[in-house]
Parts: structure tokens; sequence; C-alpha cells
């Protein structure tokens, strides 16, 4: 159990007027959760500050060498007021995870889940009231020795930030287009494709700009090795409804153990649909369009929950799916989990875990 100390500002900032122009990311709370690790002593003063920058020295060890990892979750209000969290003790798992990998000490879970209700009870009012909007909350930890030379630091910083986010989806649910990219490579077995750290997305953002200017929203990852079986978009998970069935990667070192992918798996196999977790070429998936059996495809993740996909483009051939509309799995992914989160249906798998007020 953490004993976090707490300063409150003195010049809170004006709070967001209109919430259906909050955007993502662009606003940040009042206060930010902070602790320190130091080789020999660990983790210690846990602490709740007004928002401000760090300094920071220029031979810092993450600017050089980018051992850093971070998370992403979200705060809900629901109808009657109760801010609420959706399984965050499945991010505080996959920071230890990310951690183990970067050579960055862990943090206990519950340690983690402690930090973060604490902060989303500080800053309670600052979770948006609209439908469909959030507070976004970014745990991460980056290496602060000051040095050069490539190994792991002895010193850590654990920051959690939020921001009040508007509805991914502010103008209706509209499907996507994907393009398939077979040249870059986002992960490759033994590397870092399993964790959130942010040179795994620093290196897809070349293939992300190059499909933006061909007019596609996101970029579909093959695998690197062998560059023919599908893993995940840009900043998802992604999964195919082929003549009934549901695909997609497995996570087994080289695409990110999604949040959302998890659970949006445990409804689809609770709901009888078979659900099958392992390699699918990109060849398959075109031959299943072609022949009119490629029913469903969407995005899995914690900014959009689901984001249908009607269109991937692979060497220059094109695979329309459905009419270009959500499908209906899709959508009752979509209702389910969002009615859950913002406590419209009942939690019917303890996923809902409620911030009481304590600060």
């Amino acid at each position: 159990m953490l004993d976090i100390k707490i300063t409150r500002t003195t010049s809170p900032k004006e709070k967001p007027q209109d919430e259906t122009k909050l955007g993502f990311g662009k606003k940040f709370t009042d206060h930010m959760f902070v602790m320190d690790y130091t080789e020999g002593e660990g983790w210690h003063d846990a602490r709740i500050v007004p928002y401000a920058p760090f300094p920071l020295d220029p031979a810092t060890v993450v600017f050089h060498y980018a051992q850093e990892i971070f998370e992403g979750m979200k705060a809900y209000r629901t109808a009657d007021d109760t801010i609420q969290l959706f399984r965050p003790d499945c991010n505080a798992k996959r920071f230890q995870d990310s951690a183990d990998r970067l050579c960055i000490p862990k943090i206990p879970e519950e340690d983690f889940v402690q930090a973060v209700e604490a902060l989303v009870d500080v800053e309670r009012d600052w979770v948006p009231h609209t439908d469909g909007a959030s507070l976004y909350i970014r745990p991460f930890i980056f290496a602060n020795d000051v040095g050069l030379g490539v190994h792991a630091s002895k010193h850590y910083i654990f920051c959690i930030i939020c921001a009040p986010s508007g509805a991914y989806y502010a103008e209706g649910i509209n499907p996507v287009r994907i393009y398939v990219e077979d040249e870059y490579i986002r992960a490759a077995p033994g590397l870092t494709g399993f964790t959130k750290c942010g040179g795994n997305y620093a290196a897809s953002i070349k293939a992300g700009e190059l499909a933006e200017e061909q007019g596609y929203a996101q970029v579909l990852w093959l695998d690197g090795v062998e560059k023919k079986y599908v893993e995940e978009v840009g900043s998802m998970n992604i999964m195919f409804k082929i003549d009934g069935k549901v695909y997609t990667a497995a996570t087994v070192g080289t695409v990110l153990p999604g949040v959302t992918r998890r659970s949006c798996i445990e409804l689809l196999k609770d709901w009888g649909y078979d659900v099958i977790e392992g390699k699918l070429a990109i060849a398959d998936i075109m031959q299943a369009a072609r022949e009119g059996k490629l029913e469903e495809v969407f995005g899995t993740g914690t900014a959009a929950v689901v984001s249908p996909v009607k269109e991937l483009v692979w060497k220059g051939e094109h695979a329309y799916i459905g009419d270009g509309k959500i499908g209906p799995v899709t959508q009752k992914l979509y209702d389910t989990m969002t009615g859950m989160q913002w406590g419209k249906i009942p939690d019917t798998k303890g996923w809902i875990v409620p911030v009481e007020k304590k600060y």
C-alpha cells in the first residue's frame, strides 16, 4: 500500500467549457502522480503534485537510449456520477511485462492500480460529463540517470498524467480504409513488439505517413520474418470474421496483448463464436474477400474500443468488407463494451472498478 502525499494546486486550470471540442491528449488536468526509483532503495516518495514540467539534464538516459514504457487507459463517468475504470489490473500486469523487457524495475500491480485510482479521485471533476467522452490516463516510466552509456539506468521516474478526451466517434462510427504494409515491419520475434515502449511507435510513423498520403487511415502490419501473416494495426489489434469464425493474431511476442482485444475475445466466446488466435495469412484474407466470406474486419483498442474496417489494400488488390458500414458483431461488441464502461448496462464480467472518494 502506497503512502501517497498530496499537494494540491493553488492555481487550478479552467475546465473545458465545450466537451464536444476536447479532442485527444490536448489539455491536461491540474495534477500528476509521481514516484521515484533509486537502486538499492526501490520505489519511493509516492506523491500527487501540481502538473508541471520535469527538469532534465541533456544527458538524461531516456533521451539517448529510449529506456521507457507507458500505458493507456480511461476513467468514465456514469449517469449517477460514479467514476469508474475498466480492467485496470490488466494494464498493471502489462506494464510489468513491458518493464521486464526494458530492464525497468516493476511496480506491484496493486500499487499501480492504487496510484491510478488516487489521481483519478483527485481529478474527478475533470472526468467529462458528455456521453462518449472520458478521462484518458497515461502512466509511464522513464530512465533518468545522467550520463552516456548503454546499460540499464539506476534511477527512474514513474508518472501518471490525465487528459479529458472527447468521444472518439463524435459524428458516428465511420469504417476506415487500411493499407497492408509489406516493406517496413513493426516487430520481429525476440524484440519488443509485445511491450508498450515508445520505440515501437516511433518506428511505425514512416509507414503510417505513407499510407495516410494515399488516403488510408491505418497500416496493417505483417509479421517481420515472412511478411505474410497479419499481426496488428498501427494503434490497435485487429480481428477478421471469416465464414462465421473470428480470427486474430496470437500474442506470442510480436503483437501487443491489448486489454480491449482480450475483452472482445471473452465476449465473442460467451456469445458462441469460435475465436482462432494464430497465424492468418494476408493472402487467405484476400481470398476470403474474393469468395464473399470476409464478413467483418475491426480493430480493437482503448481509444476507439472497436474500429470497423471497410477496405483493405494489399499489393494493389482491394478487398471491400460488407457494404461499407459497421457489421453486426462489431456493433454488438462496441455497444456491450461501451455500455459497461459508461454504466449503461450491467457489468456481468467483473471488469468495472469504481473509484471511491478518498482524497
